[in-house]
């Protein structure tokens, strides 16, 4: 049987908490718990990768006990190679302006403290961009577009509202998946 890393990474991190937190998955974690027939190499994944809203930085910047849990995690999990550090605030990932009016609700694992949810297709597309036309992440991307009615004018409309940093080496990898991401689209549409 195939191990579950990113139950056990939420649920490591879970017992570890005292008081509820929201976490937006993206990234395999997102895929392997976000959809009903993910396959199960996305549960191979080591780590675990979040989404933090502008809204909720200022208070999660403050609550020690939050990252004292997630240092305990990681530690408990550190001879396994599992963990959770990727946490990155939403300007600082591929995402369409409204993303968070999108987001879909994860109820497994189930957990007590932790609320899980994971962006809307389109915006787990435009997370998978982030590292241009990165082989895997194009495979990601392939699975993704096979999971929901995505139409290519939706696909298009995402790209071009997506905020991406202004970092030039970001701007670039988007510009290089865009290609490729299209061509998936049209050819899943038979175009």
């Amino acid at each position: 049987m195939i191990p579950n890393h990113p139950v056990e990474v939420l649920l490591t991190l879970d017992q570890e908490l005292d008081h509820p937190v929201s976490l937006v998955l993206y990234g395999r974690a997102a895929l392997a718990l976000g959809f009903e027939h993910a396959p199960p190499e996305f549960q191979t994944t080591l780590d675990v990768d979040a989404i933090i809203t502008l809204s909720q930085l200022p208070v999660l910047m403050d609550d020690f006990a939050f990252w004292d849990a997630l240092d305990r995690t990681n530690r408990k999990l550190q001879g396994k190679g599992l963990y959770l550090t990727h946490l990155f605030s939403e300007d600082q990932v591929f995402l369409r302006p409204d993303w968070q009016c999108h987001v879909v609700p994860i109820s497994t694992p189930a957990t007590k403290y932790l609320s899980l949810s994971r962006p809307h297709v389109l915006d787990l597309i435009l997370t998978k961009m982030m590292r241009g036309n990165d082989e895997l992440d194009m495979a990601d991307i392939r699975f993704l577009l096979a999971q929901e009615d995505v139409t290519g004018e939706d696909l298009d409309t995402a790209i071009r509202v997506a905020r991406i940093p202004d970092l030039p080496e970001l701007r670039d990898a988007f510009e290089r998946a865009i290609p490729e991401v299209r061509a998936m689209a049209a050819a899943r549409d038979g175009k």
